[in-house]
Formats: C-alpha cells, structure tokens, sequence
C-alpha cells in the first residue's frame, strides 16, 4: 500500500539531521503488508511512475513524474496499515512484519533507483519527521495488492 504527495519539496529529518531531500516530486508513503512480494512492488513502482498527476500546459493533470523529471522521497510508515474498525487504539497486524516490511522496502528503493534518476528516502524503523509542501494538495492512495 501507498500514498502519494505531490510535492514541490519535501525532506526526512533523523534526530536534526535531513536524511533525504527532494524538489517538485512525489512524497511516496510505503507500507508493506503480509501478502506483499516483489511483484506486487514493481508493478506499484511502475504505477507510481506513470501516473499522470502533474499538470501539463493547459493545468491539467496529464503528466507524470517522470515527465516533469520531478524526485521520489520514498519513506516506510507502517502506520498506513492501522486498522481503525473498533476501539480508539488502531492496530497493525495487517502491517507485514518488520523483517518482510524491511526487506520489501529496500528492494522497492533499490528498483526505484534503477529506474528514475531523482531517489531520496528516510530510513526504515527511524523515528523521521518528514517536512512537506503539498502540491494543489493532491495526495493518492494506491494498493496493488
């Protein structure tokens, strides 16, 4: 599971110091869950990349973020997964396990530096605070699963 930012910057700060840090891009929000696998992460990147949500001449959102040549600052947050159904303390069990969400997220960033030229991220399990100026706002939601 995803969500996207459309951002004209955004940056992860670890204990005072920017970890990662990007211009007009997308702010890519990654959660893996129990039945995620590689596949499901590359056709999640191939998604993401494709997506037209950038706004072409005419300011409509015809354009991708490999059109406008914008970054990606990939960050996990397994709390996307928060299963809110009952009670006021959300769980995480549809979350994948730390090990698996680990694993999946490195892989995702290494694909996604193969194949666009703009890869920031924070660090997996880090307490971040990410800084953003949303971008119209739009911000997307996307499973793959």
């Amino acid at each position: 599971m995803s969500l996207l930012q459309r951002v004209s910057e955004a940056r992860v700060v670890i204990a005072g110091e920017t970890v990662g840090e990007i211009g007009h891009g997308l702010l890519v929000l990654v959660c893996a869950e129990p039945g995620d696998t590689e596949a499901v992460g590359e056709k999640l990147l191939a998604k993401i990349l494709k997506l037209r949500i950038f706004s072409d001449d005419q300011g409509k959102m015809n354009r991708s973020v490999q059109d406008v040549a914008g970054g990606l600052l990939i960050v996990s947050q397994f709390t996307l997964a928060a299963d809110t159904r009952s009670g006021n303390r959300p769980g995480f069990t549809q979350a994948a396990p730390p090990a698996l969400g680990e694993a999946l997220y490195h892989r995702f960033v290494e694909t996604a530096r193969r194949q666009h030229p703009v890869v920031q991220t924070g660090r997996f399990g880090a307490d971040m605070q990410v800084h953003l100026i949303n971008d119209g706002p739009v911000t997307i939601p996307l499973r793959m699963g």
